[in-house]
């Protein structure tokens, strides 16, 4: 069965800002990255 969480507009943000933010240890940037890539867009929407 397909998981069907996505990740919230404001959490994607604000793990947005942690990846570009240069002060974030490895740990923290790859949970963000995680998160955004559970993010569910608009791609190929139109």
């Amino acid at each position: 069965m397909a998981h069907k969480k996505t990740t919230s507009k404001n959490v994607a943000s604000k793990a947005s800002r942690l990846l570009k933010n240069k002060g974030s240890s490895k740990k923290v940037k790859s949970v963000a990255g995680s998160a955004l890539s559970q993010k569910h867009g608009k791609k190929g929407k139109k």
